[in-house]
């Protein structure tokens, strides 16, 4: 949960570009939904960890006697699908249409790696005993494959060659 936060908070701040850089109606409309879905699922997950009384964020590893958070990039090497610094940057440089492409790009990108965050979860020993937990990952996989799936279609009619789609769950 506390990874997932931080994976999600990326693709809030991703879609947060949409407004000052493209004019693509159906991209907006795509971004919303994102933006949307994503802000409620980070809200329910700090719900979920402050019921347990687990802190929000990743502690650093090994770094004894230090209580500060890691920064975006040691989360980056931890979560799959996260934009690089630079990706961020070379989204935000771009306009338009190269917006549309980049953007569609970076979030398959993103959506892939937490659609893998959800496989490996279920792969752990004892996961998807708590039924709310199972519920809620089931429901990220779904969701963001959906999403995928109509990111590529979007990115097919723009003209340009997507990454390849992932299977269904």
């Amino acid at each position: 949960m506390q990874g997932m936060i931080m994976h999600h908070a990326q693709a809030v701040e991703m879609t947060a570009l949409i407004e000052s850089h493209t004019t693509n109606k159906d991209l907006r409309t795509l971004g919303a939904r994102i933006s949307h879905s994503q802000s409620d699922e980070i809200n329910f997950m700090k719900r979920w960890l402050a019921a347990r009384g687990e802190p929000l964020s990743l502690p650093m590893p090994d770094m004894p006697n230090m209580d500060k958070a890691m920064d975006m990039s040691q989360h980056q090497m931890l979560m799959p699908g996260m934009l690089t610094e630079a990706q961020m940057k070379e989204l935000d440089a771009a306009r338009g249409e190269d917006f549309d492409r980049l953007f569609l790009t970076f979030m398959i990108q993103h959506h892939k790696g937490a659609v893998s965050m959800v496989k490996e979860l279920f792969a752990a020993q004892g996961a998807g005993q708590d039924e709310t937990v199972f519920k809620f990952a089931s429901d990220v996989q779904v969701d963001q494959t959906t999403e995928i799936n109509r990111m590529l279609e979007m990115l097919f009619a723009l003209g340009s060659n997507p990454p390849s789609a992932p299977r269904r769950p």
